[in-house]
């Protein structure tokens, strides 16, 4: 047993056999505890109250509310539309406000707007509440992955990646459950305002800046030594959007996750609860339960793939097994004879789509880490364009008159899979040429002269566009 904890220990904090290994064991313990429990719970909420609203659309809110035709699908569209409104001017924010204040601030707006959405009495007013939820809930995604950036090394950055993707899943994972017995959104609102009060009091914002009571003067110098990141607060200028537009990585991280984020479309569309809901013979309970085991496997991959890819260091396998995994899912589900059983695994198996999102934004942490303020739009703007594709993509491909079905968008989730196979490629290629051109981010300053690479750093590093060779 002594020999199982000290291997825990180490897989989440490393070996502690030196005095300063063992303070930096104990800062990664007090950052864990209290920054990735809060965000943890704060995406975990946020998640359910997103999986509430296609649960509740099987449980009774569509004839309630008397929805028609594809009224569902304009609600996560229009949900979708204030998501991207709000994404990059949150994340501008946090460059000006402490992370402290914004995010929980904007968590308890939206706490309010969810109150509000369980006294609803036509679709309408559906549709206002959550385009103004969007625009607070997008503080919560991009923020956090760029609070995980600013304190983790890359090797310790996958598996906390994956752990706060997997906790917005487990929101999922029981939203099944209480929505069988619970159709509004009460219970989510109730939740989020003490963890909002929780987050002024202990959210350590970034190194560079944090004032934490409970870190001492030791481990906040400790916190900023130890990453090779740029942790200085720049004041917002020009200049950022000239440093930003210049260099590939906001264009191809972007494409990245607007391609590949689609993948997802298997759990973000309930498309399982609509096919159960859709061939009859299940109750109200089993069409909210049953779904739950596409979050399970979800739950699993992405640990796993997210573990894998910090002691590898290697991002893109992931993407291509969560690629596999959706073709082999949407072929089983287009072969409309196939078993019912066969549909099922197809369905769970579709989980591994998520295992991509963890992966994909560590990925983009660890490429941007020399420059903060490029890394805050980078971080945003792939959520905001993989939701600029998402405002229009389920109403095209998945809408709620095609079930049980869904012929046209089987096809497509098989040419989005192929597209993010060659994007990831794309992203592979540019990284590795940047690290001949500069040097491996990482390297000492001996290792880049011995390669007769200049030592670039934040706002110094030359232009790397797609077209420099």
């Amino acid at each position: 047993m002594a020999y199982s904890l000290r291997g825990v220990r180490h897989f989440f904090w490393g070996d502690s056999d030196t005095p300063s290994s063992r303070q930096e064991k104990r800062l990664l313990l007090k950052i864990d505890w209290i920054t990735s429990d809060l965000l943890l719970f704060v995406v975990c909420i946020t998640d359910l109250d997103r999986s509430n609203v296609s649960n509740a659309y099987v449980s009774g809110m569509k004839e309630e509310l008397n929805m028609q035709g594809n009224d569902f699908n304009k609600i996560n569209t229009i949900f979708t539309c204030g998501y991207i409104v709000g994404m990059i001017p949150n994340n501008l924010m946090l460059q000006v406000v402490s992370p402290r204040i914004w995010l929980p601030s904007m968590q308890i707006v939206w706490g309010v707007l969810t109150f509000c959405t369980s006294a609803v009495h036509d679709v309408r007013q559906i549709y206002a509440i959550r385009f103004f939820q969007g625009i607070a809930e997008a503080s919560s995604f991009a923020g956090t992955h760029f609070i995980l950036g600013s304190w983790y090394k890359p090797e310790e950055l996958g598996k906390r990646s994956g752990v706060f993707t997997s906790s917005g899943l487990v929101g999922t994972l029981f939203s099944g459950v209480l929505q069988a017995g619970v159709y509004n959104f009460i219970i989510d609102g109730v939740i989020t305002l003490p963890i909002a009060l929780y987050g002024f009091l202990m959210l350590p914002d970034v190194p560079a800046t944090t004032k934490a009571f409970y870190l001492s003067e030791e481990e906040r110098l400790l916190s900023v030594e130890r990453l090779v990141s740029d942790t200085t607060r720049h004041s917002l200028s020009w200049d950022l959007a000239r440093r930003v537009l210049s260099r590939w990585r906001w264009y191809a991280f972007s494409l990245l996750f607007a391609v590949s984020g689609e993948t997802e479309s298997f759990g973000s569309n309930n498309l399982m609860g609509q096919w159960l809901k859709a061939i009859g013979g299940y109750t109200v309970e089993q069409i909210d339960n049953y779904p739950s085991g596409m979050a399970a496997f979800a739950i699993a991959s992405t640990l796993i793939c997210a573990t894998w890819t910090d002691y590898t260091q290697v991002r893109w396998p992931v993407l291509v097994y969560m690629s596999t995994s959706c073709i082999i899912s949407s072929i089983c589900i287009l072969v409309w004879g196939s078993p019912i059983g066969l549909k099922f695994f197809a369905y769970y198996l579709a989980g591994a789509s998520y295992s991509g999102q963890a992966t994909t934004f560590a990925w983009a942490n660890q490429a941007c880490a020399d420059d903060t303020q490029e890394r805050g739009i980078v971080l945003a703007s792939m959520n905001m364009w993989n939701n600029v594709v998402n405002a229009w993509w389920p109403l095209v491909f998945y809408p709620a008159t095609d079930a049980p079905k869904f012929h046209k968008g089987m096809i497509a989730m098989m040419c989005i899979c192929i597209a993010t196979l060659g994007v990831t490629w794309l992203v592979w290629f540019l990284e590795r040429r940047e690290w001949r051109l500069y040097g491996k981010p990482g390297e000492t300053e001996k290792d880049t002269d011995s390669k007769n690479k200049p030592q670039i750093h934040s706002g110094e590093r030359e232009n790397s566009d797609l077209s420099t060779q």
